[in-house]
Parts: C-alpha cells; structure tokens; sequence
C-alpha cells in the first residue's frame, strides 16, 4: 500500500538526476506554539522559483535540489534523509506545487524539517515519553453516559480498537466515564515503551505528530500495524462530532475543510513514519509508471 506512494507522475527516475551547481535554497518556516509536536509550522505561501527537481545520494543520504540548489533545513542545515522513498516522497512534494508554494501543506517536508534541526533538543527516549503520554488522554478511552445512542455508538466502533490493541500487546487499557479517565497499568506504559523503542527517532517524530493529529495514541498504533487506513483513523477520532454533524447538519464549508486538512496530516505522518521504515534504496522497477 505505502510503495504505490512512489510512482510518480513523470518518469520516475527523473529525480534522480544530479544537479548541474551546488547552490542552496533554504525553507524558513516560523514558530507556531499551536503545533508542539512538530516545533515547526511552515509559512503560508511563496511563488514558485524553480523549475525542476531531482534528488541525488551524497555522503549522509539523499539530498533534494531545486534547479541547481540544494535544499536546507530552517537552521542551514543541508537537507538529507536517510531514505530513498521518503527523499523521492519530499521531491514529489515539491514538484507537485504549481505557481504558488504552499508550505502549509507540506506536511513530509515539514517533519523532515523537524526531524533533522530538532529545534526541541529531544532525544529517542523523550520522544517515546511523549507518545506514551497520549494515552492519559486517549480520545478513544473517554466515554460519555448519555445519550445512549452515542453510548452505544462509542462502544460498537471504539472497543473493537481496544480490544486489538490490548491482545495485539498483551497489555490492558480499558475505558472510562470519568472525567480523570481510565487507569491505565504501570506493565502497559512499560510494553508501550518498549515496542515503540523499536523504531528510529524519525519515526518517533511522525509517531507523536499522527498521535497528535488524532489524539490518540491507540489509533496511532492501529495506524503504524495497518489495522486501520487513515479514513477508518480520522473518523474513529471525530466520533463525538461526526455524531453531532448526523443529528444537528453542518457547517459545510468548515467541517469538510477541516476532515480533510485531517486526513491530508494524518495521512502525511503515517506514510512518514513507514517510509523512516524502509530500506534506504528503492527497486527500480517501483518507479516505472
């Protein structure tokens, strides 16, 4: 599912192509406290400066160039990731921008961004620290007493989540009406901890982003295990509002604008995190249209 990402829409080798100078280009995007989990927000728009982009295999990975300029992270640093599939993900990225760069909805290179500058200053452990901690506030976990019809709806679309999840980590979870939510056991926060050691750091920062995005760190996992595409995801985590929306209609305009920036998010550091996953090169044969 996730390597059919990397068919491009010209010639996929194209990208590969090593540029003709050694120029940079650098992305800067701003602060913006209301995105914790990343540390960066991208700026809104910029008109389109380059013409091509390709992306070539240097000394510390694979390297994205603009034209003839090398990118580079929001602190000068050159922009490299240890992956084939995610360097041609971000190049696709950028060539699919049109007259105007929307940096806003770039969400791969934004967590590239994050991943390489850590401009948090955490490590592996502290990164694994953060997931964990969605589950004191997991959506999933929290339940409403009434009405019954969302009781109800809760119970059939949410426990089956949980229920995978406790037997596919052999830990318990549970759920729970108070507001103080469920009693999550000591030994889960340990197997949780644990499995997510697993990964590397930059999978890590699209685990806690996804996790952010759906505030939950169950939903995540399903995510990460394939056990849910990120439409099941999305809407798992808008139970509550898309309950609202049936009974009372919608705003149209905004609530459809918002589901799919969520999906666009959510999507996004999913496909990060398994592409942070793969091997470094990509087979040949995967980029032929």
């Amino acid at each position: 599912m996730w390597r059919s990402c990397l068919r491009l829409r010209h010639a996929g080798r194209r990208l590969l192509n090593p540029p003709r100078g050694a120029f940079t280009a650098s992305v800067r995007p701003g602060p913006n406290p209301l995105i914790p989990a990343r540390a960066y927000a991208p700026p809104t728009e910029r008109k389109r400066f380059y013409q091509n982009v390709s992306i070539t295999q240097g000394e510390g990975g694979f390297e994205i160039n603009l034209d003839h300029r090398k990118l580079k992270t929001p602190q000068a640093k050159l922009f490299t990731v240890p992956s084939e599939a995610l360097a041609i993900a971000v190049a696709t990225e950028w060539d699919s921008q049109q007259d105007t760069i929307k940096f806003y909805a770039m969400h791969l290179t934004t967590l590239c961004n994050t991943s390489l500058d850590n401009p948090t200053q955490r490590n592996k452990d502290q990164l694994i620290r953060a997931a964990v901690k969605f589950l004191d506030t997991d959506t999933i976990c929290y339940r409403v007493e009434e009405p019954a019809t969302l009781v109800e709806l809760q119970k059939n679309e949410w426990d089956p989540i949980i229920e995978w999840a406790e037997k596919r980590y052999d830990v318990e979870i549970g759920s729970s009406t108070s507001i103080m939510g469920p009693s999550i056991p000591a030994r889960t926060r340990e197997v949780l901890v644990s499995h997510l050691a697993s990964y590397n750091v930059w999978a890590l920062q699209g685990i806690e982003f996804v996790a952010t995005q759906l505030k939950s760190l169950v939903l995540t996992l399903g995510l990460m295990d394939l056990r849910l595409t990120v439409e099941q995801a999305v809407l798992l985590s808008r139970l509550e509002e898309e309950y609202q929306i049936q009974k009372w209609g919608n705003i149209e305009w905004a609530h459809d604008y918002e589901l799919q920036e969520l999906r666009a998010r959510t999507a996004a550091g999913t496909l990060f995190v398994h592409l942070c996953s793969e091997s470094t090169t990509v087979k040949h044969k995967l980029l032929q249209l």
